[in-house]
């Protein structure tokens, strides 16, 4: 992911593989792994017009999208993305770069549903994404908030998100800025899907909480355009988690529009 500036915002620490041996990745870089994953993509600005049949001939089948950031920030090629990815068949999501050090959390979930970060179980329709990773803006990587203060704002902006479409977010991040910034709470693996960010061959030990993966990132660049993803199922599995289950549906039906 990216902040608004366009610079990864991943730290190298904790995201580098230790120097012992994993399965070699395929030739076409996928590292390989146990069980069946779909290949898919997020991109941003930084990535501008992307070429969607491309991607999909060289095995994208989903992608995420920046929609916002802060409270101010709208990517101008948010709609273009995020219609081109489901035009050629993919299933789509959009994510939202977190900025705890600008506002409380409810306004930016506000912010990011009303500016293409909805979810509706449509069945080709991701849900959104809460992007709360290393502070590219400044020094301090926690943007200025403690443990307590920023298990509160991630808590706000996904209560906040539920309230909206019915269905909690996910989370991206990595191990060491979770457990750094939120001191390791282990308190949002129950609702809130993890969408891990670890460059190497493999996953690694994950964020405080979570026992598994849904999505993992595992680097910047490769076939795909923008930064390369892993979700852990067939494509049956990436479609049930689109629509999401009977009360995720239910809720979205009684969300507000």
């Amino acid at each position: 992911m990216t902040g608004l500036a366009g610079v990864l915002a991943l730290a190298v620490t904790g995201l580098v593989a230790p120097a012992t041996a994993h399965p070699t990745p395929r030739a076409d870089g996928v590292p390989s792994v146990a069980g069946p994953v779909v290949r898919g993509m997020d991109v941003s600005g930084h990535q501008g017009r992307v070429d969607w049949r491309a991607a999909w001939r060289s095995g994208a089948r989903f992608a995420y999208v920046k929609a916002t950031e802060g409270t101010g920030f709208r990517s101008s090629t948010h709609r273009a993305q995020y219609r081109g990815a489901r035009a050629v068949g993919m299933l789509r999501g959009s994510y939202h770069f977190a900025r705890p050090d600008l506002s409380p959390a409810a306004p930016q979930a506000r912010f990011f549903v009303a500016n293409g970060g909805d979810w509706k179980p449509d069945g080709h329709t991701l849900p959104g994404v809460v992007d709360i990773e290393y502070n590219p803006y400044g020094p301090d990587d926690c943007y200025g908030l403690g443990p307590a203060e920023m298990s509160q704002w991630i808590a706000e902006f996904s209560d906040t998100y539920r309230a909206l479409t019915g269905r909690f977010p996910m989370i991206y991040t990595t191990r060491h800025w979770w457990n750094t910034c939120t001191g390791g709470n282990t308190g949002f693996a129950g609702n809130n899907p993890l969408w891990v960010a670890r460059y190497g061959p493999r996953v690694g030990e994950l964020p405080a909480g979570w026992a598994s993966h849904t999505m993992w990132q595992y680097d910047n660049e490769g076939v795909l355009p923008g930064d390369q993803n892993l979700f852990r199922g067939d494509a049956a599995a990436l479609r049930r988690f689109a629509t999401g289950g009977p009360r995720q549906r239910a809720a979205a039906r009684q969300a507000p529009r």
